[in-house]
């Protein structure tokens, strides 16, 4: 198990989707750059989607623009397609994921393609990115949705998420993740595909999960994958964005919850944890009526906590 984890913080992107209202571009930078301030390393601010099928995320040009001067940030966008990257490259986010839904019925819901159809998608965008000058070629990432169950097929067969998992890194991904897209994993299954998957593509090419807390089991699934060597968590502030599969549940993880977890363990993720904490304030002022999740903000630090970056400072 690594001591040092990377919180990649999806709330400006996953979160700000899953709501309804649309927050200020001048709060999502102040929200981007406390954050950063905080010690988050990897934020994904946005996605580049047409502004009437997500409205939220319209000003994502203009938010990668502002993150990009945060020194130390890694500015990640999702896309949907080559036109979604080609605007991605233009901005100059650091690392672009575009999805892959393993369960085909959910792909042609979302996005209305087929896999082998997102996998010419992927070939382009790879094309794409080795266009570019070296220095300025993000980093792409194939994120495997849905890949621990869906909400049409049901359970998403093992063997196809390998499958898929080997055919994104041959079409010339940089790694793979995968995604607790409808909150169905739970801590066997979570150990047993990444093993899967690690043997397949390579331990170095899988190192981050996309985990939801929808059934209670998001920070077991955390454990389970820190115990196969996972050292990138996914996670939201606030939990922002809820669930539609189970209402006033959190949906992504909380990521004021998970850092104090992994921190409490003596596991440091150079996140400064009261500080953290303060930045909520920026979403109840930008998101007024918005449910903020997190039992950690509710219920403050423990007398005595000492977090594990604190000590790896100090030492």
């Amino acid at each position: 198990m690594s001591n040092e984890i990377l919180i990649s913080e999806v709330g400006p992107r996953d979160g700000l989707q899953s709501i309804k209202p649309v927050m200020p571009l001048a709060a999502k930078r102040a929200w981007i750059s406390a954050l950063a301030n905080a010690g988050v390393r990897e934020i994904e601010v946005g996605s580049f989607v047409p502004a009437h099928i997500l409205p939220q995320l319209a000003d994502t040009a203009e938010v990668v623009a502002h993150a990009r001067t945060i020194a130390g940030l890694t500015v990640a966008v999702l896309v949907p397609n080559l036109k979604g990257a080609e605007a991605a490259v233009k901005s100059g986010a650091h690392k672009i994921t575009i999805p892959l839904s393993c369960s085909e019925s959910h792909s042609l819901k979302n996005v209305r393609r087929t896999h082998a159809q997102m996998l010419d998608e992927t070939r382009n965008i790879v094309a794409l990115i080795r266009a570019q000058p070296a220095a300025q070629r993000p980093k792409f990432e194939g994120g495997l949705s849905t890949a621990f169950g869906c909400t049409i097929e049901g359970i998403v067969p093992a063997d196809t998420v390998v499958r898929l998992a080997e055919e994104m890194m041959a079409a010339g991904c940089d790694e793979v993740g995968l995604s607790d897209t409808t909150g169905y994993a739970n801590p066997v299954q979570v150990k047993d595909l990444v093993r899967r998957v690690k043997r397949a593509v390579g331990d170095q090419n899988l190192s981050g999960l996309h985990l939801h807390n929808t059934r209670g089991l998001g920070f077991a699934n955390v454990i389970a994958g820190l115990d196969v060597g996972i050292t990138t968590f996914d996670s939201s502030m606030a939990g922002l964005g809820g669930c539609p599969f189970a209402p006033g549940a959190s949906g992504n993880i909380v990521t004021e919850d998970l850092v104090f977890m992994l921190e409490a363990m003596g596991l440091a993720t150079g996140i400064d944890l009261p500080q953290l904490l303060a930045v909520r304030k920026i979403l109840s002022d930008a998101l007024p009526g918005e449910q903020l999740y997190g039992f950690t903000p509710d219920a403050g630090l423990p007398l005595g906590f000492s977090p594990a970056t604190k000590r790896s400072a100090a030492a």
